[in-house]
């Protein structure tokens, strides 16, 4: 699925279409996976829901949704490159995302974000109902 908006954007659902480099550039800097290696972006997108933002034909940004595409999702990597910021792509992604006919009835989305509270609140996203039934298990792998 394809989707066109103004001044020469698109969002599109096809992992064929995905620049894994751009999308490694990127996440190998952020504050959620500092220095992850290409091989574990890659096989992110293989086992993942994708979305890709682009100018003409240039990759802009990028969101992974894992899921069952029944009852859980968890949204991740979201990004816009800097210099196409302002521009209300996030709210286009989210708005593709959510509007997508594979994502639609899924019961719980989850995410994680140091810094675009105000983004996702405007899609329903808070703070867990119940936190302390909420548990994770990290490891450090790079």
């Amino acid at each position: 699925m394809r989707k066109s908006i103004e001044d020469n954007y698109s969002i599109s659902d096809d992992k064929a279409s995905l620049d894994v480099k751009t999308i490694h550039g990127f996440l190998r800097n952020s504050y959620w996976n500092k220095g992850i290696p290409i091989e574990l972006v890659q096989k992110s997108i293989e086992n993942s829901f994708c979305i890709g933002v682009y100018y003409n034909t240039e990759q802009i940004g990028f969101a992974r949704v894992v899921t069952d595409f029944a009852i859980n999702a968890y949204l991740a990597d979201v990004f816009i490159l800097e210099e196409h910021r302002g521009k209300g792509l996030s709210k286009q992604m989210m708005d593709f995302i959510f509007e997508h006919p594979q994502l639609q009835n899924i019961k719980a989305w989850r995410l994680l974000t140091a810094d675009a509270h105000g983004l996702y609140a405007k899609y329903g996203f808070k703070a867990p109902e119940f936190p302390e039934r909420v548990m994770e298990r990290k490891i450090k792998i790079w």
